[in-house]
């Protein structure tokens, strides 16, 4: 059997041990309590004054957890001491002390009591006598007789139990079941349960589901077992002993349990629980106060694993106090283990790594290391043990165990590991998992209910097991919500039992699972949770778990067995990749439920990835024994556990751990280092997926202590060249360069701090920043304005924050209103040649009035004079690259850049740092390769690489990101960019840089007419593959004819191929004509028609030298059905052709003055043909001589309208035949016809112009022609405008307007008109703003202006007459109508000269409109010129007339 164990399991103490003998003694002792020589029924049974000396041994034994080395005695005296005989132990062997007692001693104390009642019946009556007569010889022969017997009478016991085994082992049973009890505080109580069973049945009692020790309280608990009589006894009860408790019995048979409830009741008014607990001595509370001093303390302490560690103090307490002893607490990471002076024991890995706190209360603490060194393994190269195992999601049958990887992996890579548990109380640890599990999580199943159990955890790598973890906290398998509903449940406040069980429900199916998801997911398990039917009051619900693989509907049970009783189940065994869908019946013993909803599809795999690796590694001195190790975080991890962190002396090549428990900081003080030795270290992350690979190594660091803090030069220098980027009232945009050195590490990011200057005093510096920025500019808010300021940056990596720079300018807090655009920034100058260099830059963060359009680079030799600036670019450059030639080699230059807008050319950039034209030595180009296999890459080696370089690829001089069109390889000092699918997506400049060199970079240009050619060597080197320039296709020809064909790139006069149909190969004859024309590369196949008896997979097999390629053609279904039909279809047309005929049927055609023509062209006609127009089936329009000189017939429709929707058909004939074509142009395909004549209709606009009218402003265009079901919009910013008796649209003849009443500055902004028509439509636009807006709200505020004066002008509405003729002494009276607003003043002339009212002429104005001109009597005095002239703020008119006044003859005379 040891040769098919896994060695894991060979060393185990719980492996086969004591199995035979316990079982051969549990079959004697049930012989001998059945036998007639059994009488006894106590230990201490005495008869006629005999007594035993080794039963005091055995009640010792049975007390005491060690076995006493005084040499028992076993001789038979009487009641005067005198000898009377021996007594043989009929069993002894060794005892193993867990609870309660063994099996060898009850069989011992069991035996015993059997012998002694035999002796009592042997000697009764006959004691004197025996002792006087018989001797001692007689009696020992007499003894061993007996033993002799009984060893005959149980071998013949052991064979018929051997021979009737099964029919004499049962399962264990309670003939009498513990009661519960109520008692008074203080009493003792005794619990009682008869058990019968064979084998023996082990008995266990529980207090609330924790097995009961005696040893850990002694005196406190007592068990006993007698003649399958198990008691409990508990002395002085206490109010913490009311709680339920449970005797557990179980053999190889099964298992039963048993409960009984314990409810201690207290006097009333013995002890206010509302009062605090009195406590012994002063306390500070009282007034006294204590001074404490700590004299000698530990520091960072070391040990290994396994060993004994103590820590300890001296404290010196003042005032001292007798029979008062402060209280002392000891934590470990911050969780108190301890209480009072105790020590503390690292004998476990754990321990590793930890900061342990002695906390003096009372004012005082203090703090210290310790650090735990590995304990040898005990097979040389396995791991560590595993770290902080806990349990998670206890159920009835099923707990989820987890635990953290051991930094040390032994010689080789941990394989996984095993997970043991223990039910409490025992020592007997059992394997959960027969193969070792990679996952740091795994659930344990096939658990008992309403046990406790401890776990821990084994690692194993290819060498051997590791030492097991410490145990994890005890876990009672137990489903919670059963917890609230336990029977026996205590209520301490009253003292009652309360028993919440409810009443089954029989025969009732229970319903279906509810929530069924999957909580976890590996390539070793699935979990699945679920909760129960909500049906309420039903028999307890058990569990049976279906799946299915994704795509079918094939349900297997899972545990067809035994149904779990736990709404949690974990499955094991399935195929890792494949998708599986889960489910779950509840079932009772009135049967089996409906299924629950399936989960979704879950595939089988790992969820959780291993992390990457840490980055760069940084050491910083510290102490002479200690260094502080920094680390970049590993990249998009999941579910990070910490990082373990390992040193090495220098070419000693031996890795040591610094932390054997995970820490999560990327920060971390590794102690115990040998003071002036060089170390490097390395990290590794952890999750629950495994160990991630190692970060590089760091650079050396010696151990010595640390002056000014760490590395010289590890944080980096100060920036330099401060500048203002853009100013506003509270807040400036700062900018700064990078520092000359960056340090031991890249910049991970800047601090700002500013201060205030007043009158030329500095103030106090202010942090503008608590988070380090990445970008090289800043906006510090919260500034005053018309302040002046003076600002400071820092740099910072992972070494610290660098110095800080020098103050800058000083600076005044006023927002910019300058039009141009504000400097840019950040000037970067790459690729620098003997002849040319490129200079990157960007915008400016003040755009100005408009924004940036493009930007201007000077130039000028560094040690020129200002003026001898010189443009690099006459034409503004839309990029923020440019790329600088013609320069000369040797010459020192200097750049600056300058941006527009379309109000000017802004500020000039901060001038860069003086560059060499000059090519470095060792310089490489970019160089574009293409391999075998038709790969296009883009190459570029650097010669001067440091640890820290990396190769940074640039499309357009911006980084790439997206690996979908590009994959980036690295190796050594040789990068590589290929295109993963070159296409035009892929045009632009491509540029590679190399950080932490002397700026090592490159580009290249890859254009279309690039692209194309390396697309073509792609092609070249691909040629083993034939290229196919159309693959293998069907078409139909005149007559139906069928033609297969298919045209190859190139082809040599060598080429061959192969037609298959179904795998046959076809050569030529009537049905099949083959053709293969080697100059165009075209294979045909012809077929006159095609039967049924053709369908299926058509293959042309192209063959030339080592080349070759294939192309298929399936025809099959409904397609090789299809394709025979419109064969069929061909062969009929081509009939049809013979007579007039269509060639193009039916359709239609607008042109660009919006008219509709329908046409068609026709084909086969005579000169009787006959073409007749029909619409809705009426005809329109016939043509019996028709000369189709271009085989057109059209139909013209102008100024298309809804009344033309129809269906319109043209029927050709003559005596060989006739044809007809139809169009609908009904619904769908009115629509679709209008639309185009939309779109004509939008084409034809005109830009959208702005005028202005009296009322307000106008927005119009023309088109060419208006139809009344155009359709358009008018928007404002994008939004479509709802229209008011303000804004209104319209339309006079080919003018669509938009018009604005009364326009105010919110009308401001882009307006456009869209035109649909039934796609993309058309928007013109128009930007109503600035000075546009400006040019029509003045031009609107005249013409208003105007047309108020007009409408309110003074006027002579009418009344007057030209002339007037009237004889002498009449009297004359004429009215006229004034208008005007304000009311107009009135002025009458006579030959120019203003004349007043008088009596003889009456001159009135009367309610602003009327004006009257009255003579009383005229004379020839008043003949002339009258006028009146009529004034107000808005003008002046005037109405004349003319007056002549006659003599009579009569008065002449």
């Amino acid at each position: 059997m040891s040769g098919s164990i896994p060695f894991y399991q060979k060393h185990h103490r719980h492996y086969d041990r004591n199995y035979r003998s316990t079982e051969a003694d549990s079959k004697m002792r049930h012989y001998q309590s059945s036998s007639r020589y059994s009488a006894g029924t106590s230990l201490s049974t005495s008869s006629r004054g005999l007594k035993v000396s080794s039963h005091s041994g055995l009640e010792e034994n049975r007390l005491s957890p060690l076995p006493k080395r005084s040499k028992p005695s076993y001789l038979a005296l009487d009641k005067e001491n005198q000898i009377i005989g021996y007594v043989v132990p009929i069993f002894r062997g060794s005892q193993e002390f867990a609870t309660g007692l063994s099996d060898t001693e009850e069989a011992r104390v069991r035996d015993t009591a059997a012998y002694m009642a035999h002796r009592d019946l042997f000697t009764s009556g006959l004691e004197m006598e025996r002792s006087e007569v018989i001797s001692r010889k007689e009696a020992m022969r007499e003894s061993a007789e007996r033993i002799s017997l009984n060893k005959r009478i149980h071998e013949h016991e052991e064979h018929f139990k051997r021979m009737n085994e099964d029919s004499l082992m049962h399962a264990p049973e309670f003939v009498i079941k513990p009661r519960s009890h109520t008692v008074w505080e203080k009493q003792c109580v005794r619990l009682h349960c008869t058990v019968s069973g064979w084998p023996d049945p082990r008995v266990i009692w529980y207090k609330n589901n924790v097995a009961i020790d005696p040893l850990a309280n002694p005196g406190k608990f007592k068990l006993e077992s007698r003649y399958n009589v198990h008691s409990l006894e508990i002395n002085k009860c206490d109010f913490d002993d009311t709680a339920q408790y449970r005797v557990s019995a179980m053999n190889s048979q099964g298992e039963q349990s048993a409960f009984a409830s314990v409810v201690v009741k207290r006097f009333k008014g013995e002890i206010d629980d509302t009062l605090p607990v009195p406590r012994l001595g002063p306390v500070s509370e009282y007034g006294i106060t204590f001074q404490i001093h700590i004299v000698d303390t530990f520091g960072v302490s070391f040990g290994r694993e396994g060993e004994t560690m103590s820590l300890g103090c001296t404290v010196i307490i003042y005032p001292a106090l007798h029979r008062y002893q402060p209280e002392v607490q000891w934590y470990r990471d911050e969780t108190s283990c301890q209480t009072w002076f105790q020590h503390l024991h690292t004998s476990h890995p754990e321990h590793k790594e930890c900061l342990d706190h002695e906390e003096i209360h009372y004012k005082h603490a203090y703090h210290g290391d310790i650090v735990c060194l590995d304990g040898d393994a005990e097979v040389e190269g396995a791991p560590g043990a595993p770290l902080d195992v806990r349990c998670l999601d206890a159920n009835k049958d099923y707990i989820i165990v987890t635990w953290k990887q051991p930094a040390v992996e032994g010689g080789n890579a941990i394989l996984g590991y095993f997970v043991d548990r223990c039910e409490v109380g025992t020592t007997h640890w059992v394997q959960c998992n027969d193969t070792p599990v990679k996952f740091a999580r795994f659930p344990v199943t096939g658990l008992v209910e309403g046990r406790s159990y401890i776990f821990r955890v084994r690692a194993v790598n290819k060498t051997g097991i590791s030492h097991p973890s410490r145990v994890s906290e005890p876990v009672a398998a137990m489903d919670p919500a059963d917890r609230a509903r336990m029977r026996g449940t205590s209520a301490p406040w009253t003292g009652q039992i309360i028993v919440t069980e409810e009443e089954p429900a029989e025969g009732i199916v229970p319903g279906r699972p509810r929530e069924l998801q999957v909580t976890e997911a590996t390539k070793n398990y699935v979990v699945l949770s679920w909760k129960p039917p909500g049906e309420k009051g039903l028999e307890g619900v058990m569990y049976y778990v279906e799946k299915c693989v994704s795509g079918t509907d094939n349900w297997q049970r899972v545990n067809t067995e035994i149904p779990v009783k736990s709404p949690r189940f974990a499955l094991f065994d399935l195929a890792e990749g494949k998708s599986y869908l889960f489910r779950v019946r509840c079932c009772n013993s009135a049967g089996v439920g409906e299924p629950s909803e399936p989960t979704e599809a879950i595939t089988v795999g790992d969820k959780l990835d291993i992390p990457s690796a840490p980055g760069k590694v940084v050491p910083t001195r510290n102490t002479d024994t200690s260094v502080v190790v920094s680390w970049e975080a590993s990249k998009d991890v999941k579910d990070l556990v910490g990082y373990y962190i390992e040193c090495s002396i220098v070419e000693s090549d031996v890795w040591e751990p610094c932390n054997n428990k995970p820490v999560r900081a990327t920060r971390f003080i590794c102690h115990g280092l040998v003071t002036g030795e060089q170390y490097v270290f390395r990290v590794r992350a952890v999750n629950a997926a495994g160990l991630s690979q190692f970060s590089p190594i760091s650079e050396p660091v010696e151990v010595k202590a640390a002056i000014g803090g760490g590395i010289p030069h590890a944080s980096p220098a100060p920036p330099y060249g401060i500048t203002v980027l853009e100013c506003v009232r509270d807040a400036m945009v700062l900018s700064w360069k990078q520092p000359t050195f960056v340090g031991g590490a890249d910049i991970t990011g800047y601090f700002v701090d500013y201060r205030e200057v007043v009158d030329g005093v500095p103030g106090k510096w202010h942090e503008a920043n608590v988070k380090a920025v990445s970008e090289r500019a800043y906006r510090v808010s919260e500034l005053r304005e018309n302040r002046k300021y003076q600002f400071q940056v820092r740099a910072a990596n992972m070494a610290g924050v660098g110095i800080p720079s020098m103050p800058s300018n000083t600076f005044l807090c006023e927002e910019w209103t300058i039009a141009v655009p504000g400097p840019p920034h950040d000037l970067q100058v790459l690729e620098v040649r003997s002849d040319s260099l490129v200079l990157l830059w960007k915008p400016p963060v003040y755009q100005g009035r408009d924004p940036v359009n493009g930007f201007y680079v000077d130039i000028k030799e560094g040690d020129a004079p200002e003026e001898d600036w010189r443009g690099v670019n006459t034409k503004a450059a839309e990029k923020t690259y440019l790329k600088v030639k013609d320069l000369k080699e040797g010459q020192t230059y200097v750049l600056r850049v300058r941006a527009q807008n379309k109000a000017g050319v802004g500020k000039t950039s901060d001038v860069t740092e003086p560059v060499l034209a000059l090519t470095k030595p060792g310089t490489k180009e970019i160089v574009v390769e293409v391999d075998d296999d038709g790969v296009i890459s883009l190459n570029f080696e650097c010669s001067n690489l440091t640890p820290d370089s990396k190769f940074v690829w640039s499309k357009d001089y911006e980084e790439i990101t997206d690996s979908s069109r590009l994959t980036i390889e690295t190796k050594g000092n040789k990068s590589k960019t290929v295109f993963n699918s070159p296409g035009e997506e892929d045009i632009g400049v491509y540029s590679c840089l190399v950080t932490h060199t002397d700026g090592a970079s490159s580009s290249y240009t890859l254009s279309e007419e690039e692209l194309k050619r390396l697309l073509e060597v792609s092609h070249d080197h691909k040629f083993p593959i034939i290229p196919l320039k159309s693959d293998l296709a069907v078409e139909l020809q005149e007559k139906g004819r069928v033609r297969f064909w298919l045209q190859a790139a190139q082809m040599s006069s060598n080429g061959k191929v192969d037609y298959v149909f179904n795998d046959n190969v076809l050569s030529q004859g009537d049905k099949y004509k083959m053709n293969f024309d080697k100059n165009t590369g075209v294979i045909e196949m012809f077929m006159e028609s095609l039967t049924p008896q053709d369908e299926g997979t058509y293959t042309f097999q192209l063959n030339d030298g080592k080349a070759t390629n294939q192309s298929s053609l399936v025809l099959i279904g409904d397609v090789f059905k299809q394709l025979q039909k419109e064969s069929e279809f061909q062969r009929k047309e081509w009939f049809r052709k013979q007579g007039p005929h269509f060639i193009e049927g039916l359709s239609w055609e607008v042109t660009p003055d919006c008219c509709v023509i329908l046409k068609c062209k026709v084909g086969n006609i005579k000169k009787d043909t006959s073409a007749l127009w029909h619409k809705d089936g009426h005809q329109i329009k016939a043509d019996e001589q028709l000369g189709f000189t271009e085989g057109v017939l059209k139909l013209e429709i102008a100024q298309i309208s809804r009344k033309d929707s129809g269906v319109y058909e043209v029927v050709l004939k003559d005596e060989r035949g006739k044809d007809t074509s139809t169009l609908n142009l009904t619904d769908q395909g009115f629509k679709e016809l209008m639309n185009e004549v939309f779109s004509f209709i939008a084409n034809s606009s005109t830009p959208l112009k702005i005028t202005s009218t009296d009322e307000g402003i106008r927005l119009y265009t023309f088109v060419s022609i208006y139809n009344d079901l155009l359709q358009v919009t008018w928007h404002y910013k994008d939004s479509a405008i709802s229209f008011s008796d303000r804004i209104k649209s319209g339309v006079v003849g080919e003018q669509l307007w938009l018009q604005i009443t009364e326009p105010t500055e919110k009308d401001m902004g882009k307006y456009a008109i869209e035109f649909y028509d039934g796609k993309g439509g058309l928007r013109r636009t128009v930007e109503l703003s600035g000075q546009a807006f400006d040019d029509a709200f003045a031009e609107f505020q005249r013409l208003k202006a105007a047309a108020i004066a007009e409408r309110n002008r003074a006027r002579v509405a009418g009344g007057l007459p030209d002339v007037v003729t009237i004889q002498e002494g009449k009297a004359l009276n004429l009215t006229c109508n004034i208008s005007g607003n304000p009311v107009p003043e009135v002025t009458w002339l006579k030959n120019d000269r203003e004349i007043t009212s008088d009596e003889h002429c009456i001159l009135k104005f009367e309610s602003g409109k009327f004006a009257s001109f009255t003579i009383t009597g005229v004379n020839t005095s008043d003949s002339g010129k009258y006028s009146i002239l009529v004034k107000n703020k808005f003008g002046t008119e005037s109405g004349d007339f003319t007056v002549s006044v006659f003599i009579p003859e009569s008065g002449r005379k």
